[in-house]
């Protein structure tokens, strides 16, 4: 089977993803010593660096630790069926969603293999956001992996907007 050359883009960002989290991650772990030191403040008290082990999903779902090899299957199946939708998928933004979903999902799952948990350290629990009276504040701490996932997704839900108004666009130009 060729591969298009479109799909390598989307292996490429998944790469680039991928090689960023590890290496991010492994500054903190060596470099820094954040496991040790635990807390860095870097523009308190919008931006620290703090050492959590999410043993969980996303936001610490299943936080005992106990889904480590069901989460790291399916994190795998997503990526595997990821990378089979970049073989047919022809456009641009949605290629780039698809790989930083990919490389979010690998690099999540190569912390789950080696250490049993998945490394955070992106902390900006301390930025407040109000809409009208109520503050939401955002408390948990993140990687280079999660924010490419989240990124993904909203380019994924971009693309899929904008696909349907382009399909709208044509119909309406076959109806006249």
């Amino acid at each position: 089977m060729k591969i298009p050359r479109i799909a390598y883009a989307a292996y490429g960002f998944a790469l680039i993803v991928i090689l960023l989290d590890q290496l991010t991650k492994a500054w903190i772990m060596s470099g820094l010593d954040l496991r040790e030191i635990g807390h860095i403040q870097v523009l308190p008290p919008l931006f620290n660096l703090t050492w959590v082990e999410n043993r969980g999903v996303s936001f610490g779902l299943f936080g005992d630790g106990s889904a480590r090899w069901m989460l790291s299957a399916f994190s795998i199946a997503v990526a595997g069926v990821l990378g089979w939708w970049a073989l047919k998928a022809d456009r641009r933004l949605l290629i780039t969603a698809i790989g930083l979903i990919m490389g979010g999902a690998l690099g999540n799952v190569i912390d789950r293999l080696r250490f049993g948990y998945v490394v955070d350290f992106l902390d900006i629990s301390g930025v407040h956001v109000f809409l009208g009276s109520m503050k939401i504040n955002f408390p948990w701490v993140f990687n280079i992996a999660d924010s490419a996932i989240c990124i993904g997704v909203v380019l994924l839900i971009l693309d899929s907007i904008h696909a349907e108004q382009e399909a709208k666009v044509g119909l309406a130009a076959e109806k006249s």
